[in-house]
């Protein structure tokens, strides 16, 4: 089963996760203080109804006199409480409510976009599917906080002030009796944070391993239906989604005995005690039907925000692990390597690229390359080549700063690379991938990549330059055309012709290939090689690839094994050693060797 990465920091305390949410209500402070003093209104005047009500019981219903102008002026201020309430309420709800969602979008922005800035280490350790729940899922759960939870709360502490004050106006030794509740109701909050805690940890991994566990069936489902796995992922994702269940019901279970339940016997027991109270009262003395109306009614009422907040504590506690979770995405330190400061601004003018000496690990144990030194000077070809693992792709990694180096320099321009900025770096060292990525919108988005320096001219020019224009023309919208995710309406080589667009369109001075033919078929394959020779001229390009036959033309070829260069030259220099190239070669000749 799919872990969770254990690396991700570790933010612990309700304390600390709550100030951090509270932070981000800051730049809506005045709407909040408006929108509690509407509820402050609200509440008092809910609490004062039941006290109109008992004067009525006492002055005019329980003598039998009913004084026209008294009684319609308690009527009218009755009804005035109700409707003020309901507008109060409206008012503070969608206030609230209005500044909380724009503090939950604030949240997700800021989470997203440290994820655009974490370096690929993090993504290398934590699966897909954790980061998506994270994003969305623990996102929705500190919604809820912030909409239900905090306006809840407010409002009931209010509520409970405006009846504590109401009930001492009317029988103090009952209301200091009532007071002795409070200890009880924090008690078991504080019972139900403690348990609850654990149960919900474990309740957001197991969403977090079904998430992960969805996005690797969605992404591999050609694969699954090809290699008849259907059976298989159900049971894996059944074994999950039963998983969850079971902390689910866990934290049901704990719901069902800790929240409402247990209040509701406390409630009980003190309404038997209060009316046992006027009941004795009752035999020595007159008791007041009105008073005892009110102290029942603000029972009930003390009670109800009591539940109201019991219930919300669930979602509370759920929102505080929520939090905890977001707030490690947050904290990750693993950024992607940047410019360093102390080197100006450098540019990149001809696209010279020096590797000195450069040994490099994933994992801090492991050396995937070891001391790789060469020069691509500029309008060169560079080829890497050699057997899966042999530490191709991770040169093209270093070139592209998506790691840092830990030994050895490398140099564009005999600058050292981490003196570039990211704009100047990415603008002057085009990527073309073997398998390329396509976004969601229409071809010429996909090319433009959001550059909205490029005009269409631009756009037309570059897919020109590349060869994709014919086809990009026969579509019947053309540059408009609708790309559906990852481009699945179009064929392999279009979607790579695309890719070389959008590459050509920034003009770089350094082209890195990534076995950039090695996912198409021959005929498109030739296709591709015309618009790769018409990329690389004036250019120094560094090339891995698998079919030995298409760099045959480079200035250099550098073999690589086990991390190390054991053989370079040109083409036919490395056939005349008969080593490693020359076996390679043969073996994709089928045995035959052509010698050109």
């Amino acid at each position: 089963m799919m872990q969770e990465a254990d690396h991700l920091a570790v933010e612990s305390g309700t304390g600390r996760v709550f100030r951090r949410l509270m932070r981000y209500m800051k730049p809506y402070a005045r709407t909040l203080v408006i929108a509690f003093v509407v509820l402050a209104l609200a509440t008092g005047a809910d609490v004062l109804g039941p006290v109109l009500i008992q004067r009525f019981i006492d002055d005019d219903l329980t003598p039998r006199h009913f004084p026209t102008g008294p009684v319609l002026a308690l009527a009218v201020a009755y009804l005035a409480l109700q409707v003020g309430t309901a507008v109060f309420n409206y008012l503070q709800s969608v206030w609230f409510q209005e500044a909380a969602l724009k503090m939950i979008q604030q949240l997700r922005m800021d989470v997203f976009g440290k994820v655009q800035h974490l370096g690929l280490k993090f993504f290398d350790r934590t699966p897909t599917g954790v980061l998506v729940s994270r994003i969305t899922n623990d996102t929705e759960a500190i919604k809820d906080f912030y909409v239900s939870v905090m306006s809840s709360y407010v409002q009931n502490i209010f509520l409970l002030i405006g009846i504590f004050v109401s009930m001492f106006a009317l029988d103090a030794r009952l209301a200091g009796f009532c007071v002795l509740l409070a200890p009880i109701v924090v008690c078991i909050m504080w019972a139900y944070r403690r348990a609850s805690r654990r149960i919900f940890h474990e309740t957001r991994r197991r969403l977090s391993l079904l998430n992960a566990k969805l996005n690797e069936s969605l992404q591999g489902m050609y694969l699954i239906q090809a290699m008849r796995q259907q059976a298989r992922l159900k049971r894996e994702f059944g074994a999950i989604n039963t998983a969850y269940f079971r902390a689910r019901m866990r934290n049901i279970r704990m719901n069902s005995l800790l929240l409402r339940p247990l209040v509701d016997v406390v409630n009980l027991s003190t309404l038997v005690l209060i009316l046992s109270f006027f009941g004795l009262q009752s035999l020595r003395t007159v008791v007041d039907i009105g008073v005892l109306y009110a102290f029942v009614n603000y029972l009930d009422r003390f009670f109800e925000p009591v539940n109201d907040m019991m219930e919300r504590l669930n979602v509370f506690q759920q929102a505080m692990v929520a939090g905890e979770r977001v707030f490690q995405v947050l904290d990750q330190a693993e950024l992607a390597p940047t410019q360093v400061a102390g080197w100006g601004n450098p540019r990149i003018s001809h696209g010279k690229v020096e590797f000195d000496d450069v040994t490099f690990s994933y994992d801090g144990e492991t050396d995937v390359l070891r001391h790789i030194s060469f020069t691509a000077y500029p309008g060169q070809t560079v080829a890497l080549v050699g057997h899966t693992g042999s530490g191709k792709s991770s040169i093209v990694n270093l070139l592209m700063r998506f790691y840092s180096v830990e030994h050895g320099h490398i140099r564009i321009d005999d600058v050292p690379l981490e003196a570039y900025s990211d704009n100047e770096l990415r603008h002057q060292v085009g990527l073309v991938l073997q398998d390329p990525f396509l976004f969601v919108g229409t071809i010429a988005d996909n090319i433009r990549l959001g550059n909205d320096a490029l005009t269409d001219e631009d756009i037309v020019e570059a897919a020109r330059f590349v060869q994709a224009d014919p086809f990009i023309e026969r579509l019947p919208e053309g540059y408009r055309e609708p790309v559906r995710e990852r481009g699945a309406t179009l064929s392999g080589g279009q979607r790579q012709l695309i890719s070389f667009a959008r590459t050509m369109a920034f003009n770089p001075k350094i082209l890195v290939l990534d076995e950039a033919t090695a996912s198409v078929d021959t005929e498109t394959e030739e296709a591709i090689q015309s618009a790769l020779a018409r990329m690389r001229q004036g250019r120094t390009t560094i090339a891995i690839a698998h079919r030995l036959s298409t760099i045959q033309d480079a200035d250099l070829i550098l073999v690589l094994h086990h991390g190390e260069i054991v053989e370079r030259g040109t083409h036919q220099e490395l056939l005349a050693m008969e080593g490693l190239y020359h076996k390679m070669y043969l073996l994709q000749q089928g045995g035959r060797l052509a010698v050109r």
